[in-house]
């Protein structure tokens, strides 16, 4: 069967080689055998395919994995033959808090991932996917929905009326705005193309405010929250974090879900203080949680925006397309072209 794999990690996006490697075994006691047909892509994956966040030799990339359910060890009770579900980004972490630290027992990273034909895996490594999307679009759950669920849902209670701020629009913000568009909050988003600003707008998003003609739109947001917002998913990280606390309203939340912008940088630390604002990082979530956000999503009937699909052989083209930041929303794989 096909894998794609990192087979000279020196050579970035140019040594990812697509490669046979053997059908997995069938399925004993909790395992399940899963035809993998779509998968999406995360910034964590470019970082491994470009060996940046972890060079590793032959690993098998992508941590989004979604597709149909082929065969059933004998102790397996949540899935059967024909069911279609989607991977999680911590297998190991089932419920509760977090315990993780690091990308260990990640695929994709610390594990091979979900860019090959077939895998087979304990059933609590995936759960079922929303009835009624295709491979392509549940896979978009894994990674960048499953944060933004966190960030709005887990850690920010999101009600009715709440404000909310999203930082550009790549898969998690937009997945963000409507997941807070479908619970009854209004929302402002930040882009530096009027362009995809426009497409925002179309989705929902309640204000819009380029960043590079607005030097302090961190206080245009909060003019126009009147006061400031509730909530913000903060993306960018250190060169952002200053705009976002002056938008965060005093008693806010500020949900740390990216550093696109560096990995450290100062703080305003007395200025966050005052503002009593609570300012929490995450990485994804549980398989609970998914699990969670699967029934929210079937109920709410929204979808995910997918920008552009590749096929499976073109991965590192679509790794070239994410890298050029032009897309709004999710790049996908489709394994079926």
């Amino acid at each position: 069967m096909r894998a794609i794999i990192t087979a000279n990690p020196d050579q970035g996006l140019d040594g990812l080689a697509v490669t046979d490697i053997a059908e997995p075994a069938a399925p004993q006691g909790d395992q399940i055998k899963v035809r993998l047909l779509g998968s999406s892509l995360n910034y964590h994956d470019l970082g491994v395919a470009m060996g940046t966040l972890n060079k590793v030799q032959d690993r098998i990339l992508l941590a989004d994995g979604a597709g149909i359910v082929e065969a059933v060890g004998e102790d397996v009770t949540d899935f059967k033959p024909g069911d279609e579900v989607v991977s999680c980004f911590f297998p190991d972490w089932q419920a509760g808090g977090p315990t993780l630290g690091d990308f260990s027992r990640t695929p994709g990273d610390g594990l091979d991932g979900y860019a090959r034909d077939l895998v087979v895996t304990p059933q609590s490594w995936f759960t079922k996917a929303p009835k009624g999307w295709t491979a392509t679009e549940s896979s978009t759950i894994t990674t960048a929905g499953l944060t933004a669920w966190r960030a709005l849902v887990t850690e920010s209670n999101i009600k009715a009326g709440d404000k909310v701020l999203l930082l550009g629009t790549g898969g998690v913000s937009i997945y963000a705005l409507q997941l807070a568009k479908g619970m009854g909050a209004s929302v402002a988003i930040t882009s530096s193309s009027n362009d995809k600003l426009a497409k925002a707008k179309a989705l929902g998003a309640d204000f819009t405010v380029n960043y590079k003609e607005d030097e302090n739109w961190g206080e245009t947001v909060a003019n126009w929250a009147e006061g400031g917002v509730d909530i913000v998913v903060e993306v960018g990280g250190p060169a952002t974090l200053t705009q976002s606390i002056t938008a965060c309203r005093v008693g806010g939340k500020i949900i740390l879900i990216g550093v696109l912008t560096g990995m450290g940088g100062e703080i305003p630390t007395a200025y966050m203080m005052l503002k009593q604002i609570r300012l929490q990082g995450i990485v994804v979530g549980s398989r609970s949680e998914q699990q969670d956000m699967v029934k929210a999503l079937e109920q709410l009937a929204i979808k995910p925006v997918i920008d552009k699909t590749f096929g499976f052989a073109e991965l590192a083209e679509a790794f070239r397309y994410e890298l050029a930041a032009g897309h709004f929303g999710k790049i996908a794989i489709d394994y079926t072209l």
